[in-house]
């Protein structure tokens, strides 16, 4: 139950539907129950004795309580889902959320197809036994609490006998419990695991069509499915195992009953309609116990879906604020002073001792082969992540003392794998300031040199993008995501690699365009292309995590060493090309 103590944040607020939901299932259950009292009275009191005068008041009172039960069993049906609904509503916002604010280490750890699956299929498990299964388990107590009641009323001794299963039938359903539990939590990974395949499969069905690998895809899907196939069957196989167990100690409670409850007939202890009352009862209550093992196999599953959402919600956000963090514009001033970090203890140092200083308007220039520490100083500057050593500094101020959405509201961000959403290019350039001027929408677009294509485009900047920008060429989404980030005027701009899909003519477009705009900001330009770092104030050349040659172009030039190992080789092929070209 700590599952739900947990989550009760969610659904506690919301009591008042359950309670309601409760008061006309206990009205509804009740009713139920009157039925073999009913039939009780009809047969010792009408039809043993002669006096059908009575049939016509019964007719009515029972016509009464069905209009009742009608009414009840909509006003339960109704507020039950109202609280299962509205209590996972706030659920999923939370969850949602808390994705928001995680650092960027969850995500290098977690699977997005796992992550939907518990935003989707676990919220609806853990929907589903609040708006029935706490319900149903109500309805059990009150139905058998009711039915024992009025048993000891028409026979103590009958009802003793009959009760004589209950404990055994308590034994089953608890070994059940014990054993499906667990067995639900794996069908539960099993299901993330899938969906994972599944969502990494679409997103990168162009790398699986042009290496024909649709084989060893099906193969890898039909594994996991059947995985997933594998855990589910066991857990039916558990109810398969315990369900005629249940069953068969319900069916040894009625033959006793039969037996001892027709000897008392026979010797005029208990009369023909409370037996017959008595056996109708008397499955109100096995029943309802059998029964239990379905709530227990629902109860199970939204304890396994419950704990899976307690593990984003107790995530930790490693990335805080503190309490009084500074909110202001910034002009762009950024310091490293000895900074080192290490994504995982087991891996390599990122980046190790770094040093430098941009004042506001610089353009610095990072340069190395991948996996040496560029991109990692670009993510420190935002806060993506946490620097293990040393000093991050925006205008004399640590990073960590910033709030968080009033740096990166500053901060201009081109990754080189932009992302675009399903919706119009007016709105993705406008994604970070949606209340900007179409004039500034389309002004952006112009100095990235996307203004063009755009206009050439079917509807122009109101045209629908695809999933993640398809339709669009990957020089045409970068240059949108440039423009995105120009929108927001930012006062740090960071180019990650931004002009790799682009041919030299538009690069050269861009460059020509972004000198006005980086005069105003500092500017940090990932590249591989020593074109498109060449201009810059200052280029810092990585390896392994470290600087290792900074200064100007011409001046790393003259040092004859890794700078100028790339430029030779760059260089170098381009003039052989234009050889055998000519």
């Amino acid at each position: 139950m700590n599952t739900f103590k947990r989550l009760k944040e969610f659904y506690w607020p919301y009591k008042h539907y359950f309670l309601w939901s409760l008061f006309f299932l206990v009205i509804l259950t009740c009713i139920t129950v009157v039925y073999p009292v009913i039939l009780q009275i009809t047969i010792d009191e009408v039809v043993l004795q002669d006096r059908y005068g009575l049939i016509l008041y019964i007719s009515l009172i029972f016509f009464g309580l069905m209009i009742i039960k009608g009414i009840s069993t909509f006003s339960f049906q109704y507020l039950s889902e109202l609280f299962g609904m509205t209590s996972v509503y706030h659920l999923r916002n939370a969850l949602y959320g808390k994705l928001q604010v995680l650092s960027f280490k969850y995500y290098d750890n977690s699977k997005t197809g796992d992550i939907m699956s518990r935003l989707t299929a676990d919220v609806e498990g853990f929907r589903f036994f609040l708006s029935a299964g706490f319900a149903e388990l109500i309805r059990i107590v009150v139905l058998i609490g009711v039915s024992l009641t009025i048993m000891f009323y028409y026979s103590i001794p009958l009802a003793i006998v009959t009760m004589l299963a209950m404990p055994f039938l308590g034994i089953v359903v608890f070994q059940f419990d014990k054993q499906v539990h667990p067995a639900f939590r794996k069908v539960r990974k099993s299901f993330g695991r899938l969906n994972t395949r599944v969502q990494e499969n679409i997103s990168g069905m162009n790398t699986v069509k042009s290496l024909s690998r649709e084989d060893f895809e099906i193969d890898r899907f039909s594994s996991s499915n059947d995985d997933y196939r594998k855990r589910y069957l066991f857990t039916s196989k558990l109810w398969s195992k315990y369900f005629p167990l249940m069953e068969f100690i319900g069916n040894v409670a009625v033959v006793s009953l039969l037996g001892y409850g027709g000897y008392l007939v026979i010797n005029d202890q208990m009369a023909l309609g409370e037996l017959v009352a008595f056996f109708s009862l008397v499955w109100y209550i096995l029943g309802p116990i059998m029964n239990l093992g379905f709530v227990v196999n629902m109860f199970s599953q939204a304890k396994a879906s419950g704990e899976r959402l307690i593990e984003i919600l107790d995530q930790e956000e490693e990335i805080q604020e503190k309490e009084n963090a500074i909110r202001q514009p910034i002009k762009g001033h950024v310091t490293f002073k000895d900074v080192s970090l290490q994504y995982v203890e087991e891996d390599d140092v990122a980046l190790k001792d770094i040093d430098f200083d941009a004042p506001p308007g610089k353009v610095i220039g990072l340069i190395g082969a991948t996996g040496s520490g560029k991109t990692s100083i670009t993510q420190l500057i935002t806060r993506f992540y946490e620097a293990d050593k040393g000093e991050v500094l925006v205008d004399g101020e640590l990073v960590s003392d910033y709030e968080l959405k009033s740096l990166r509201s500053q901060i201009g961000f081109v990754l080189q794998e932009p992302f675009l959403f399903s919706t119009s290019i007016r709105e993705n350039i406008a994604y970070g300031r949606p209340d900007i001027s179409d004039e500034q929408v389309i002004d952006a677009a112009k100095r990235a040199q996307a203004h063009d294509f755009i206009m050439q485009l079917p509807k122009g900047y109101d045209t629908l993008l695809g999933e993640r920008g398809m339709g669009l060429s990957g020089g045409q989404k970068q240059r949108i995501a440039i423009a995105r980030a120009l929108c927001i005027n930012p006062s740090i701009l960071i180019l990650d690699d931004a002009t790799s899909a682009v041919d030299m003519e538009t690069e050269f477009k861009i460059q020509a365009a972004l000198k006005e705009v980086m005069k105003e900001r500092t500017s940090f330009i990932i590249a591989h292309r020593i074109s498109s770092i060449k201009h810059a104030d200052e280029i810092l050349v990585l390896e392994e995590g470290e600087i290792k040659e900074r200064g100007t172009h011409n001046q790393l030039l003259a040092e004859h060493g890794i700078y100028r190992r790339i430029y030779d080789i760059q260089y170098q092929d381009r003039e052989e090309i234009m050889e055998l070209v000519n």
